[in-house]
């Protein structure tokens, strides 16, 4: 099969798996003298352990760790995807529960306890801790999460309000050139955002604007602001730290 063949088998788009042979994570058995890429059987069953993976919040990084090891057994992963997606429904299921329950206590038919109003809610385990620390080490990110542990109730609404707001004032001048006077201003604002919680280097700065469009999970979180935003992000975060480097 064709790049855009399995593209369209899968739903994901071609740029991925593009990404994909890149980082050596899915590289396609065959490629014609024309360039084009051929998926084999093998390489689909990859990519289904592959998928099985990001379901679970692994990083690609984790993945190819894991699928490249010479331990790697395909069917224990299958039997361990099985049942960590079982835990994921569960934990689902619980929390469809609590906003079923949540309707009809807002409607006065039931009494709800303060303890039932979050059962299902689980933020123990950030998904993309794990990514963060692989890319820019344990350091920046224990500073961080110390830095945002420390505030205050106030102080985290109102960080929780800046962010929103920063993402909205870049949402609005997405469609411009990234490396515009007004999209370098508010690009800025981002860079200093993040600096209040730790310490970026520039450097880190643009990689993390290329993981905005690498990782398909921050993609569409960001893009949730305005299509588009994630990819205009990153090249406007490139921009801003060439022009300062």
């Amino acid at each position: 099969m064709k790049v855009k063949e399995v593209a369209d088998l899968v739903g994901i788009s071609v740029r991925t798996l593009h990404h994909y042979d890149e980082i050596g994570l899915l590289t396609p058995e065959q490629t014609t003298e024309s360039g084009y890429r051929i998926y084999s059987e093998n390489d689909l069953e990859r990519l289904q352990q592959i998928l099985f993976f990001k379901e679970l919040d692994f990083s690609l990084k984790k993945i190819k760790e894991i699928i490249d090891s010479p331990s790697f057994n395909q069917a224990e992963a299958l039997e361990m995807h099985r049942k960590m997606l079982l835990d994921k429904r569960r934990r689902i299921n619980t929390m469809i529960g609590t906003i079923d329950k949540t309707l009809k206590y807002k409607k006065g038919e039931i009494v709800m306890s303060n303890q039932e109003k979050f059962a299902g809610f689980d933020f123990s385990h950030n998904p993309y801790e794990q990514e963060a620390r692989e890319r820019w080490g344990d350091k920046a990110v224990n500073k961080s999460n110390a830095k945002l542990n420390s505030f205050t109730k106030a102080e985290k609404k109102e960080f929780e309000e800046t962010f929103h707001a920063i993402y909205r004032k870049l949402a609005e001048v997405r469609h411009e050139d990234p490396a515009s006077e007004i999209a370098q201003e508010r690009i800025a604002e981002w860079y200093q955002f993040l600096n209040r919680i730790g310490t970026y280097s520039l450097g880190a700065f643009k990689g993390l604007g290329q993981l905005y469009v690498d990782d398909e999970r921050f993609t569409k979180n960001i893009d949730q602001y305005g299509n588009g935003l994630a990819v205009f992000m990153r090249d406007a975060m490139t921009a801003y730290a060439d022009n300062l480097q």
